[in-house]
């Protein structure tokens, strides 16, 4: 793409940016807005309540591998034309989504659309820098950040209109218009004038680190379907996991070239302790938007469109959070700010170990505002305090690692917490019936009221019905309590952390 001349206004540049964002805010709404369908996604495809999270996992695993390749395709082939593929690609697989008969093909389009998806943003924050000159950067990166922000708040609450008024499937197939004209803009506006380059890329490094991650996510996925280590499966890809992610460590350590993962980040401890805490926010950043949907539809008995306005606060808490850090940094010493994010999370998550079946929307919204309020002190800090020490020239390599680990937190998160459903909900049952016996007198009348019963068929099935009801209440508590857990072990990281210096460039977002 051409650069931008001194007090020259670059040709097109509205219908650039307006082009650019429609693709980015399309991916943004696509992070959120199949949550809420979940439940009904279930129903439709007949899938277990750990099958269908491979709806998002599959979506978030994709878009995790293919990121590190973004800068290499983009070197390669031209910005131009990686973004117009990523765009129709995004847009085809979404029709696809929307299309398919069966929870396998729609796992595989997710990973078409997830393949598809992962260059998006990533490339639209570098096409905004191009065509504005350094003093318009500060409006560009504004502008940039609202879509990236106003996609997954709007998501929620279009998903469930869409899905309530339609069918889940419009979740999907509500890509189609915007993905065609963010294609028709970026083919008639944008204009390739920079020949592709070769750049160097460890493809083995960035192969057997893709078959390590993939082979996990498999054995988190289906571990609790497979039962675990007694599943022939599960060990094969247990056995796979290990071998790749051996072979990607001692590639790592013995390259005598370039490597996937530059080994000059290992030696920055701002960037290694920056990228872990991010891999740790990832689970219940993602975590949480998995649960809740199905926690409100299937055992709250909540409309879909419901759902998706009580669990829209989350992104308004998010944005307004964005809006203090940015008048903050610089101000406050940067961990601090982190910190308090982290504290702030941490209470969201305990407050929702308070949740019950007889609560109203209130303790809802207020949890997801304050999570959404802590989530956002910590993404755009973090990403100034991991960064800073970082030389200049393997920047974008590191940007690459930290986006990358946190979508892999994000899907072992879901995969963790949802396998940790089913079987504590599976434990708690077993143990709130063991006193439901006939020669329990408060196991009758009057202490169980109609239409519970020991002594009817229907009577056994409503209190069954009830029981697992409660069991999987407290299940979703306990993983609400795991995942507090583990945002408070991030916590000491920080200590790790050297004072950024004042920053001269940009801040990289989270996003």
């Amino acid at each position: 793409m051409r650069g931008q001349e001194p007090g020259r206004p670059f040709p097109n540049r509205a219908a650039i940016t307006i082009s650019i964002m429609l693709a980015t805010f399309m991916q943004g709404v696509d992070t959120t807005i199949t949550n809420v369908a979940l439940p009904h996604m279930q129903g439709s495809l007949s899938a277990s309540q750990d099958e269908i999270a491979w709806v998002v996992t599959s979506y978030i695993v994709a878009a995790a591998i293919m990121t590190p390749l973004t800068g290499w395709l983009a070197g390669r082939f031209g910005i131009k034309y990686v973004f117009l593929i990523s765009v129709i690609g995004f847009t085809l697989a979404s029709a696809l989504c929307g299309a398919a008969a069966s929870l396998t093909q729609l796992v595989l389009f997710r990973l078409l659309q997830g393949i598809c998806g992962a260059a998006l943003v990533p490339l639209s924050q570098a096409v905004l820098f191009q065509i504005n000159p350094p003093e318009r950067h500060a409006k560009a990166m504004a502008v940039w950040g609202m879509g990236v922000i106003l996609g997954p708040i709007i998501g929620p609450a279009l998903g469930g209109y869409l899905t309530d008024y339609y069918n889940w499937r419009w979740v999907f197939y509500i890509n189609l218009p915007v993905g065609i004209l963010a294609a028709i803009g970026i083919f008639v506006f944008m204009h390739e004038s920079r020949r592709g380059h070769r750049e160097l890329f460890d493809f083995f490094g960035f192969a057997a680190l893709s078959i390590a991650i993939g082979a996990l996510q498999m054995l988190l996925d289906r571990g609790e379907l497979k039962d675990w280590f007694g599943s022939v499966e599960i060990w094969i890809e247990a056995t796979v996991a290990a071998l790749a992610l051996y072979l990607f460590i001692v590639h790592t350590v013995t390259a005598s070239d370039r490597s996937f993962l530059n080994r000059d980040l290992l030696r920055d401890a701002n960037c290694v302790c920056g990228t872990l805490l991010m891999f740790l926010i990832g689970i219940p950043l993602y975590g949480t938007m998995t649960l809740l949907p199905l926690m409100l539809q299937n055992l709250m008995n909540y409309p879909v469109v419901t759902t998706g306005l009580v669990t829209a606060p989350r992104g308004i808490g998010t944005m307004i959070a964005m809006f203090l850090v940015a008048r903050l940094v610089g101000r406050i010493d940067t961990r601090l700010i982190i910190l308090t994010g982290i504290l702030v999370t941490a209470v969201a998550m305990w407050q929702m170990t308070g949740f019950s079946l007889q609560m109203g929307m209130g303790p809802i919204i207020t949890t997801g505002l304050l999570q959404g309020f802590g989530l956002g002190f910590v993404f755009t800090p973090l990403s100034i305090v991991t960064f800073s020490t970082l030389p200049r020239q393997i920047m974008t390599q590191g940007t690459a690692i930290f986006s990358l680990m946190r979508n892999i937190g994000g899907s072992i998160g879901i995969s963790v917490v949802v396998a940790l459903l089913a079987e504590n909900t599976q434990t708690v049952h077993s143990r709130l019936i063991e006193n439901l016996r006939p020669d329990n007198p408060l196991a009758h009348a009057p202490y169980l009221s109609v239409p519970y019963s020991l002594g009817t068929t229907t009577g056994i099935a409503a209190l069954n019905a009830e029981v697992t009801r409660q069991a999987a209440m407290v299940a979703y508590i306990d993983d609400y309590k795991l995942m507090m857990i583990i945002v408070l072990l991030g916590a000491p990281l920080l200590l790790l952390l050297r004072k950024p210096r004042p920053p001269a460039a940009s801040p990289v977002p989270a996003e």
